[in-house]
C-alpha cells in the first residue's frame, strides 16, 4: 500500500547497495512519467540515502476553485545499484517504493519520516485533542444558511471531499469513517462573515471562518520630483504641480476577527500562520457578486496562542494583504 507523505518537510529513502557495485540511481516517477533521473557513487554494501520530498513538490499547484480540495502526486520511486560507476548496465539491486504526497508538513516533535496521519481513513482536519468519544473529535464552525465540502483520504489514502448543506449539523456515514459536528455561528450582526481558505499542514484547502468586525485599508507608495513650470516667457501656471508624484503603487488590506472558538482550535489559527498558499473570499467590489476568491498573504510573523485560563475567550484578530497591487501591473 501507498504511505502518505508530506511534501513540505523532508522524506527520507534508502537502499543498501549490491556486491560490486560502483554507483546508485533513484529514478522518480510521478503520476506515470519519470522526472528525475538522479545517480551517485556508492560502494558495495554502502547505504543509497535520497531526499524525495523537496524534488516532488515542484509538480503541486493547489488552485482554489470551486469544489476542489486539493491536490496529490502518485509517486513511484525506483532504486538500484550498479557495477558501472555512471549508473548504466545491469542493476545489482532493485527496490520501489509507491507514495502519495500532499503539500503538507510535520513537525520536529514528530520525528524522522512521519507520514500524514497514523490511522485511515481519516478526515483531513486537526480535531479535538481532549475528544472523549468517537463522535466529539472532528468539528467545524461555519456560519447559518452556509454549505461546503471538507477533505478526507480513504482506506488507500486517496483524498476524496463531502459536501454539507446549508441546514446540515453534522456529517455521518461518509467515506472518512468518522462524525464531523457542524456548528452553525449566527453572525448576522456583522454582516455575513468572511470566509479565508488556506492550505494546511495536510496539504487539503481548509476554510476557517472569521465571524466579527473586518476593516479594510488602502495604502500607497510614491515617488516624487520638484518639477519646473516656468515657460519660456517667464511665466507658470499656478494650477499646474510643482511637487510631481509618479510611479504611484496602492495595496489594499483587510483586517479579521474571528470571533470565539475554543482553545484546542489554537492549531487552525496556527496553520493558518504557516501556510504558503491563503484565500480570501469576499464580494466583488465591482458587480457584488459574491464568492470572488482573492489569494491574500498573512500579515503577522507571530501569534501568541491564547488559553482560556489567561484570556478567558479565544479569538483572534489576522491582518490579510491582497496578494496583488489594486492599480494592474502585469505586464
Amino acid at each position: 500500500m501507498a504511505l502518505a507523505i508530506a511534501l513540505r518537510s523532508p522524506y527520507y529513502i534508502s537502499d543498501t547497495a549490491g556486491t560490486g557495485a560502483n554507483s546508485a540511481k533513484l529514478t522518480i516517477s510521478i503520476d506515470g512519467t519519470i522526472e528525475y533521473t538522479l545517480v551517485k557513487s556508492t560502494t558495495a554494501g554502502g547505504t543509497m540515502l535520497w531526499e524525495i520530498s523537496e524534488l516532488c513538490r515542484d509538480f503541486i499547484n493547489i488552485d482554489n476553485l470551486v469544489g476542489l480540495i486539493g491536490q496529490t502526486l502518485t509517486i513511484i520511486t525506483t532504486q538500484t545499484s550498479h557495477a558501472s560507476t555512471d549508473g548504466s548496465g545491469t542493476a545489482l539491486t532493485t527496490d520501489a517504493l509507491t507514495f502519495i504526497g500532499y503539500d503538507g508538513y510535520t513537525t520536529f516533535m514528530q520525528g524522522a519520516n512521519s507520514t500524514m496521519t497514523p490511522s485511515i481513513p481519516s478526515w483531513l482536519i486537526s480535531g479535538n485533542p481532549y475528544h472523549t468519544g468517537i463522535n466529539d473529535e472532528y468539528y467545524i464552525y461555519v456560519p447559518v444558511g452556509v454549505d461546503g465540502f471538507l477533505s478526507y483520504y480513504d482506506t488507500s489514502y486517496v483524498l476524496n471531499r463531502q459536501s454539507y448543506s446549508t441546514t446540515d449539523i453534522e456529517i455521518v456515514g461518509s467515506g472518512a469513517g468518522t462524525k464531523m459536528n457542524i456548528v452553525r455561528i449566527d453572525c448576522t450582526k456583522y454582516g455575513n462573515g468572511h470566509k479565508i481558505t488556506f492550505v494546511n499542514k495536510f496539504g487539503v484547502l481548509q476554510d476557517l471562518w472569521f465571524f466579527l468586525k473586518s476593516v479594510n485599508t488602502t495604502n500607497k507608495k510614491q515617488e516624487q520630483f520638484q518639477r519646473n513650470i516656468v515657460t519660456s516667457t517667464g511665466t507658470y501656471n499656478t494650477r499646474n504641480h510643482t511637487k510631481q508624484d509618479y510611479n504611484t503603487i496602492a495595496n489594499t488590506s483587510i483586517t479579521l476577527s474571528s470571533g470565539y472558538y475554543p482553545e484546542w482550535c489554537n492549531t487552525w489559527f496556527e496553520q493558518l500562520l504557516l501556510s504558503e498558499q491563503v484565500w480570501l473570499e469576499r464580494l466583488n467590489p465591482i458587480t457584488l457578486v459574491p464568492e470572488q476568491k482573492v489569494p491574500v498573504n498573512v500579515k503577522k510573523n507571530s501569534m501568541v496562542q491564547k488559553t482560556s485560563l489567561n484570556d478567558k475567550l479565544i479569538d483572534y484578530t489576522f491582518d490579510f494583504d491582497m496578494s496583488f497591487d489594486y492599480i494592474n501591473n502585469i505586464r
